[in-house]
């Protein structure tokens, strides 16, 4: 169980090079958070609903969601997501390489909370992790 100064975060993310660039990002800014990663859109669901394999699924406090994923892709996750009055109040933070402007409406259009693209460079893509931690941990009120 995390404490109460930190959060579970899931990280849906099919790119292994991504989720290495985000654990290290966690050890690098040594966020005390603990980060959950599922590769796809059905495994996300899973895991917010604590089905299969995620029966003890700790509920996440904040959710990185890529939009382009296999099996069930990010937009039908984050639509899932906010329709379901269980799993709403989650904030759900779009951490994609798109940069559509189609992407960026639908996602808010969904409620995404936040959409950020991906840096292609390493020491700015920790930078954006930990100021994505500063704001959602440090800054906003979530509700628990």
């Amino acid at each position: 169980m995390t404490p109460p100064d930190e959060i579970d975060v899931l990280l849906v993310e099919d790119d292994e090079g991504d989720v290495l660039m985000t654990r290290e990002a966690f050890e690098h800014h040594k966020l005390r958070n603990t980060l959950h990663v599922v590769p796809d859109g059905v495994a996300a669901l899973e895991f917010l609903r604590r089905e299969g394999s995620h029966a003890d699924a700790p509920r996440p406090g904040l959710i990185l969601l890529d939009l382009n994923l296999p099996r069930k892709d990010g937009r039908q996750v984050l639509e899932e997501i906010k329709s379901d009055e269980s799993l709403r109040a989650i904030p759900v933070v779009v951490l994609t390489t798109s940069q559509a402007e189609e992407d960026i409406l639908r996602s808010y259009d969904l409620h995404a909370n936040a959409y950020v693209a991906k840096p292609v460079d390493f020491e700015r893509f920790i930078d954006i992790i930990r100021q994505i931690d500063d704001f959602f941990v440090s800054v906003v009120k979530l509700p628990r």
